[in-house]
């Protein structure tokens, strides 16, 4: 485990387990469910490539040929190889840290994870890279806050999301909450209003998955593209050489 520390707020991240952020603590409060006891998609906040969210049937087409993801989620594949892999320790300090590890699917490939924290917020930065071969790409974060007091996501639209769980391409206004559905377009920042502290997450991805039907936690997740984006569209096409990169800042203040 590493641990960052920068004035009153410390991060925990696990390279071995996923590479994800563990906890952050601003003071005495938490801000991430760190139970682990519903698995590796339940907790901290962890990366997705070189998909995020569901791909149907974990099957799609590349280049005219028919690829087959393992179904870690019945029916379907979800969030990528690299929330379960382990994480390289490239490089680590007070306040910063980076990883990588190997993309583990048909194309190969690497991803590369750099932290950096200050006293108003954590920044995180994911890349993959293609190496021999052209590949697909899609990109993201599922960070799993806990439960707001109150909440401030607002957006101008959604995708439908049809009887196998999985989005479309159809955007329609945003229905009521509680959701489990991807977004686009924000019309504001989003906020999620804890004891004492507003945390802002903000990112240079173009789509949203919120997922705040459980009691206990609120997930506001930054993709690169949709869900099942390899068939719908959305996702990059990388050559060898060619990266993919977004990121992610939370930040907070009282």
């Amino acid at each position: 485990m590493i641990e960052l520390e920068a004035g009153d707020a410390f991060a925990t991240v696990a390279p071995d387990e996923g590479g994800r952020v563990a906890q952050i603590r601003v003071g005495e409060l938490a801000l991430l469910k760190d139970d682990r006891s519903g698995g590796p998609m339940t907790w901290g906040s962890y990366p997705m490539a070189p998909w995020a969210g569901r791909v149907r049937h974990g099957r799609f087409e590349f280049d005219g040929r028919t690829h087959q993801l393992p179904r870690n989620l019945e029916p379907h594949a979800i969030h990528g190889t690299v929330f379960t892999a382990d994480w390289e320790v490239v490089d680590a300090g007070r306040d910063y840290c980076e990883l990588r590890t190997p993309l583990t699917w048909a194309f190969g490939g690497t991803a590369h994870q750099h932290f950096a924290l200050d006293e108003h917020g954590l920044t995180c930065i994911l890349s993959v890279y293609a190496v021999q071969q052209p590949m697909p790409a899609v990109i993201g974060w599922h960070p799993c806050f806990r439960k707001p007091l109150e909440a401030t996501l607002e957006f101008e639209a959604m995708l439908v999301r049809d009887h196998e769980y999985i989005a479309t391409a159809e955007l329609v206004p945003p229905k009521p909450h509680p959701w489990d559905d991807c977004f686009v377009r924000p019309v504001a920042p989003l906020r999620l209003h804890q004891p004492g502290l507003t945390l802002t997450i903000e990112s240079d991805c173009d789509h949203w998955v919120v997922y705040d039907e459980p009691d206990d936690v609120t997930c506001v997740e930054p993709q690169s593209g949709p869900p099942d984006a390899f068939t719908i569209g959305g996702a990059v096409r990388l050559e060898p050489g060619e990266l993919l990169q977004r990121r992610m800042r939370l930040r907070w203040g009282r």
